[in-house]
C-alpha cells in the first residue's frame, strides 16, 4: 500500500490549535506519512471563535520556511479549511487569488446560526439538526469555489448518530460532480469514539451510485499525534468502493501514484 497522505491538516494558524508546521513534518517523516496539506481555518461567522484569527501572510511565511526544508523528503501542500462558502463568497474570491494549492469546503453553523455542539446543548433534535443540515450542504455546493467537501456528515460527531435524507444526498452528490467537487473521508470521528469516518459506507455509496470516483483522505489533526490517524480504516473503504485517492497541487487533481 501507498504511503499515507493526510490533506486536512490544522497548525497554529488555525484559532484551535497551537502546532508547529515543522513539528507536522517531523512526525511526517517519523511515521512514514507522504504528502500533508496544511488546511487552516479561514472563518467569516460571527459567532465562530476563529472569526478573524487567520493571518494568511503569516501562513504563507510559515509554510515556506518548511517546504524549503522539507522538499526533498515529503510533498508539502498549502491549503485552508473555508467554512460556509455559499454565505461567504465573495471573501472566498478573495482568497481563491493567493496560491494555494486546495481549498477545502465546509459547513460549521447552520441551524439558528449554531455550532452543533451547542444545539445538543440547546436540546435540538438529530432530525431537526441534519434536516436543515443537509439544505445547507446542499447550498454550499451549489455556491462551490473549493476542491473537496469537508466530513459532510460533520453533526455525526457530536450526535453520534446519522440521519440520511437519501434524495437530497443525491442531489449533493449529483451537485458535487458537475462542479467537479471530491469527496473528503475525514477520519476525526473515530477519534471521537465512532466506528467509522465521515462519511461511512451508507454516504459513499450514495456518491459512488451518482458518479462519484475521487476522494481525499484528512484527519483533521490538530495535533501532530493526529497526523493520518485512521488512515488504515479510509484506504478499506476507498479499496470497498474502488474510488481513486487524490492529492491537489494548484488546484489541480493528482492521482496518487
Amino acid at each position: 500500500m501507498n504511503a499515507a497522505c493526510d490533506m486536512h491538516v490544522h497548525t497554529k494558524h488555525s484559532a484551535d490549535s497551537t502546532a508547529e508546521l515543522e513539528a507536522y513534518c517531523a512526525r511526517a517523516i517519523e511515521t512514514g506519512v507522504r504528502a500533508l496539506c496544511f488546511t487552516d481555518h479561514v472563518d467569516h461567522n460571527p459567532n465562530d471563535d476563529g472569526l478573524g484569527f487567520y493571518d494568511p501572510d503569516a501562513f504563507f511565511e510559515d509554510f515556506s520556511l518548511v517546504k524549503e526544508k522539507y522538499q526533498k523528503q515529503l510533498t508539502l501542500l498549502c491549503g485552508m479549511e473555508f467554512a460556509e462558502p455559499h454565505l461567504y463568497r465573495e471573501q472566498l474570491a478573495v482568497y481563491s487569488k493567493l496560491p494555494y494549492d486546495f481549498i477545502l469546503g465546509s459547513v460549521h453553523f447552520w441551524y439558528r446560526d449554531m455550532f452543533p455542539s451547542l444545539m445538543v446543548r440547546a436540546g435540538v433534535s438529530a432530525e431537526q439538526c441534519y434536516e436543515h443540515y443537509w439544505d445547507t450542504i446542499l447550498d454550499a455546493v451549489k455556491a462551490g469555489g473549493f476542491d473537496a467537501l469537508a466530513h459532510i456528515d460533520f453533526p455525526k460527531r457530536y450526535y453520534g448518530s446519522l440521519s440520511i435524507d437519501e434524495k437530497k444526498l443525491q442531489a449533493i452528490c449529483i451537485e458535487m460532480a458537475r462542479k467537479n467537487i471530491c469527496m473528503e473521508i475525514n477520519t476525526s470521528s473515530l477519534r471521537k469514539g465512532l466506528e467509522e469516518p465521515m462519511p461511512g459506507k451508507e454516504i459513499l455509496s450514495i456518491y459512488k451510485s451518482c458518479g462519484g470516483k475521487f476522494v481525499t483522505v484528512g484527519s483533521d489533526a490538530h495535533h501532530p499525534g493526529e497526523l493520518a490517524a485512521g488512515n488504515a480504516q479510509a484506504q478499506e473503504l476507498i479499496d470497498h468502493f474502488g474510488f481513486e485517492e487524490v492529492i491537489f497541487t494548484q488546484r489541480n487533481i493528482q492521482c496518487r501514484q
